[in-house]
């Protein structure tokens, strides 16, 4: 089965949130505020068809967004 990619809003330990791909240790982008990092997050995670994983400032995942090619039902 192949492992899906995602893509997370973290909070930063400094201030700001941070968005990381899975599997990834570097931010790819850094921002003031959550909304931003949300944002941009679903921006990648659409053009790489991953699954967008928000977070609250604990850790704790707040929600998730599918942007994969889900599968079709199958026929029956």
């Amino acid at each position: 089965m192949m492992t899906k990619k995602s893509t997370h809003v973290i909070s930063n330990s400094d201030g700001g949130w941070d968005i990381k791909q899975s599997g990834g240790q570097r931010s790819s982008g850094h921002f003031e505020t959550k909304q931003e990092a949300v944002d941009r997050a679903r921006t990648i995670s659409l053009n790489q068809e991953s699954e967008l994983v928000i977070h609250n400032k604990d850790g704790k995942i707040a929600e998730k967004d599918s942007h994969g090619n889900d599968p079709y039902p199958p026929k029956g």
